[in-house]
């Protein structure tokens, strides 16, 4: 009795009735080698996803900026307006397992310029955060209507932008 079990988990029929003991699945040394790879990546993508380091919304930001500053095509666009928003109370995020995210610098105003422009008969309408840009903008020439240049993305027009650190579309 004991050889034809021993038999029949050798066999490569076991597969097809999804009945399989653990002493069959370790004879199968390709395979456990295989499940424990997948487990070993599986606990690395999760130990990564809760203890990567914190984005900073800021350099994202300015990446963004000089990518569209060396790629972007200029358009003609105008200022809609320009928004100054109060400092808001700084919070912490906690993310798992103590580490925070840094969060945008909050103890300044932000600026805001709304802006809109066309391309290829399509017209878009978006603002840009200019904080930390002050010196290449004069706040006081800066009115609503006013025409601007705007440097955007042509894989995708809907990104742009009107002031980077070593540009201005602003006149």
């Amino acid at each position: 009795m004991r050889e034809s079990l021993r038999a029949r988990f050798q066999s490569p029929l076991i597969w097809q009735y999804g009945a399989c003991s653990l002493e069959a699945l370790l004879a199968d040394w390709k395979l456990v080698l295989a499940v424990g790879g997948a487990a070993i990546a599986a606990l690395a993508m999760i130990a990564y996803a809760f203890f990567r380091p914190a984005v900073d919304p800021e350099e994202v930001e300015r990446k963004r900026r000089l990518h569209l500053n060396q790629i972007g095509r200029i358009a003609e666009g105008q200022v809609v307006e320009l928004v100054e928003h109060p400092p808001e109370a700084k919070e912490t995020r906690k993310r798992l397992f103590g580490g925070s995210a840094r969060l945008l610098d909050a103890r300044r105003p932000r600026h805001l310029v709304s802006y809109s422009y066309s391309i290829s008969g399509v017209s878009y309408h978006t603002a840009q955060d200019i904080t930390g840009l002050e010196g290449q903008i004069r706040f006081e020439r800066l009115v609503a209507g006013q025409p601007a240049s705007v440097k955007y993305d042509t894989a995708n027009p809907s990104d742009s932008i009107i002031v980077a650190d070593d540009w201005s579309g602003l006149r």
